[in-house]
């Protein structure tokens, strides 16, 4: 059943595990209806990697039971306040791949400065230090065992109708996060390195504003 303000329902039932995953796409904002509980897996699509020039198309959620929930804007159009109390609620932890992007373009085009944020690929980068390989996909296949397909990642996210291939797409970017970040824990935890986990994530609506203001490509704790 379509929940109310919801535009397009993608449902895809997994035969073998019993499991149905259902996408649902909202216009300009998550319906009043929508209920959410705990902690939430978020990421964004945006016409590109520039924050300033490229504006924001889609922020996508997931409380990890299965179901996304995808917000699509229109050009200018930005007024969404039953996403923005969902986003800026202290009390539950965001979850993203690549915090720093998502906070900054979200800043940028919704006006909402994230706190309480946990990034998968940050947690990564500590935990993981015996490769390099860090994308969504990478740790995807080897923490979880599931290959995630990136062939939408870059379309065209301010097209007015959304592919049912787009869709998908931006759907199994948040829902694999909740699953994700309790693997990456268990190894900062051995490691002995999630306080530093969680001081970096602190930094990170920090490191958002650094971008937005200016110093996007400098460390500015760098020597020189």
């Amino acid at each position: 059943m379509c929940l109310a303000g919801c535009n397009v329902i993608n449902c895809r039932e997994i035969l073998d595990r019993r499991v149905v995953i259902t996408n649902y796409l909202h216009k300009g904002d998550l319906p009043v209806s929508v209920a959410l509980s705990g902690d939430i897996a978020v990421d964004t699509e945006a016409m590109g990697l520039n924050n300033k020039r490229d504006r924001l198309c889609v922020v996508q959620l997931s409380d990890g039971n299965g179901d996304a929930h995808l917000v699509k804007f229109d050009s200018g159009a930005y007024s969404a306040p039953n996403l923005v109390k969902l986003l800026t609620d202290a009390g539950r932890v965001k979850i993203f791949h690549f915090a720093r992007f998502d906070l900054a373009i979200m800043r940028e085009y919704l006006g909402v400065r994230l706190t309480n944020i946990y990034c998968t690929r940050t947690a990564s980068r500590l935990a993981r230090t015996y490769t390099d390989k860090h994308g969504y996909k990478d740790i995807c296949k080897e923490l979880l065992g599931v290959d995630i397909s990136k062939q939408q990642q870059s379309s065209d996210w301010g097209a007015g109708t959304l592919s049912q291939e787009q869709i998908d797409y931006a759907a199994s970017d948040v829902l694999h996060l909740h699953k994700l970040r309790a693997k990456l824990d268990e190894m900062l935890k051995r490691e002995g390195r999630d306080e530093l986990a969680k001081a970096c994530f602190d930094f990170l609506p920090h490191r958002a504003e650094l971008d937005l203001a200016g110093w996007e490509h400098d460390d500015i704790f760098a020597h020189s």
